[in-house]
């Protein structure tokens, strides 16, 4: 593949990360979509329809793209509800003290699309996330840093709160924001 075979529509860097070190070579095109969900959308429904939602976004933007595979995606934490990305430190500490010895699960949403053809995968994937039983206060240190604010759940589990987390049940990838192994595997059927 060339680098202007594949077309990342996200900003993420932590997707760029994990497109790298799978040997991907890509561009960065950001999407720029509303994120309003229908109402009464479970996790891996808002991931999909995020994910497509992007993918048609630059794919409709972007008609010098016509024959380039875009992958797009999106992710989100659910622990019965949807937890998007905080506001601010009191959605932060909310989402974190939510978190904190209990079992959520993330779901990321990926399409893939060959832009101006009708070929087009569309899939979820989902991983189990056990977190420790955290103190008030290492929950007031944790969201005085950085890392909880451009993150669904506001935590990264490859960051400083991976070593709140007991274990996984399921794809690591998948959690920081890509599964690159599945994303393949449904690249190879496109």
């Amino acid at each position: 593949m060339t680098a202007s075979e594949y077309i990342l529509a996200s900003a993420s860097p932590r997707r760029s990360e994990l497109m790298r070190d799978h040997g991907l070579r890509f561009r960065t095109v950001p999407a720029e979509v509303d994120e309003t969900l229908p109402p009464d959308t479970d996790g891996p429904d808002a991931v999909m329809y995020l994910s497509l939602k992007k993918a048609l976004w630059v794919e409709s933007r972007y008609p010098e793209f016509a024959g380039r595979r875009i992958i797009a995606a999106d992710t989100v934490v659910c622990t019965g509800r949807i937890l998007g990305k905080p506001a601010d430190i009191g959605e932060a500490r909310e989402m974190i003290t939510e978190l904190r010895g209990a079992v959520h699960h993330v779901y990321t949403g990926v399409t893939l699309l060959i832009a101006g053809e009708p070929r087009r995968r569309c899939f979820c994937e989902g991983t189990k996330v056990f977190v420790r039983d955290i103190s008030d206060t290492a929950v007031e240190a944790y969201i005085r840093t950085q890392e909880p604010y451009d993150k669904a759940g506001g935590y990264a589990i490859q960051g400083i709160f991976g070593k709140y987390i007991d274990h996984i049940e399921g794809d690591f990838e998948n959690v920081v924001g890509l599964p690159c192994r599945r994303m393949l595997q449904e690249l190879a059927l496109l």
